[in-house]
């Protein structure tokens, strides 16, 4: 394996809430923190999905903590009952969860912009853990907060990505990943074990297999990943030659747009 000349920042996810796990809400903050982390140069390695339940929530934190070099929460920092995320994190560092006065201020200027009303409901948005740092909410003002290495945020996508945003500028970026991709006019059973030979000598590159379903010519769409440039081109020319050679024995010839 080539030397990497900087450790790798990983990240891992928990989307927290009984109506994703439902199918009621279809989860689309996954697919924005991916694209966020990818853009910082974050691997995200594991994502998480738990109930409403203060014992599981405690469990997925602190095993996904141990794990990676950030953790991103989201869902279940609004103002009812079975939003207990807040209770569960504090819990999980074993803090009290007092009100925050910075947050019950940001609260309470936003609504008397509203005209809400100050109900013991909405104060629990302003209970955060002690030790915590702030996480600005520019859409709704209710905060997230970050304690350790774990980022707690809201489950409201748009909320969720505006969060993402206000700590981009707090968050170390790692190694960059590029990707290459040769496109196979041939089924993965028959390029399989060659290119498992490949991936054998480049463990640092992460070799996919992508096959495409429903056209009526096969086409496989061969993707190498990797920080090591270097490798990576080398294992994509290895890829490329075993593709050509592949196609020249079966008389195969790609059409002009393969990716189309």
């Amino acid at each position: 394996m080539a030397p990497m000349d900087e450790p790798a920042v990983t990240a891992g996810l928990i989307v927290i809430g009984d109506e994703i796990l439902s199918g009621r809400t279809h989860d689309v903050n996954i697919a924005t923190t991916a694209q966020f982390c990818t853009d910082l140069g974050i691997e995200l390695r594991e994502v998480r999905v738990v109930a409403d339940d203060t014992d599981a929530i405690i469990e997925a934190v602190n095993a996904v903590r141990a794990r990676y070099t950030y953790v991103f929460t989201t869902g279940g920092i609004g103002p009812t009952h079975d939003d207990i995320t807040a209770d569960a994190i504090a819990k999980a560092f074993g803090v009290a969860l007092p009100v925050n006065e910075t947050a019950r201020a940001m609260l309470e200027a936003r609504w008397a912009e509203t005209g809400a009303e100050a109900t013991p409901a909405r104060m629990r948005m302003a209970r955060i853990p002690e030790g915590a740092d702030l996480i600005v909410n520019a859409i709704s003002a209710a905060p997230g907060f970050r304690i350790g290495n774990v980022h707690v945020m809201a489950g409201v996508p748009k909320i969720m990505a505006a969060m993402l945003e206000s700590i981009a500028p707090t968050l170390k970026g790692g190694r960059k990943v590029e990707s290459r991709t040769v496109a196979a006019a041939i089924g993965e059973g028959a390029i399989g074990d060659p290119l498992a030979e490949i991936q054998s000598r480049y463990d640092d590159v992460k070799i996919g297999s992508y096959p495409q379903m429903g056209n009526t010519s096969i086409m496989t769409y061969l993707v190498m990943r990797s920080h090591a440039i270097p490798r990576l081109e080398a294992a994509t020319a290895e890829v490329q030659a075993l593709v050509d050679r592949l196609h020249a024995e079966r008389n195969i010839v790609l059409p002009k747009e393969p990716y189309a």
